[in-house]
């Protein structure tokens, strides 16, 4: 049975973990995370009122 062989599976995995890990690290240290600020919020319409029968 070629399943129960981990060599070429292993391999593979490993190198696929250490790709995403250079190209998410890469992405998250490029994109900047916009903090939340509460001037920001603002209210322009009320709250929808749902009639609950």
């Amino acid at each position: 049975m070629p399943q129960l062989n981990p060599a070429p599976w292993l391999t593979v995995m490993l190198i696929t973990w250490l790709t995403l890990l250079i190209v998410m690290t890469k992405v998250l240290n490029s994109s900047p995370v916009p903090h939340p600020s509460t001037q920001n919020l603002k209210i322009t319409k009320p709250p929808l009122t749902w009639p609950w029968h």
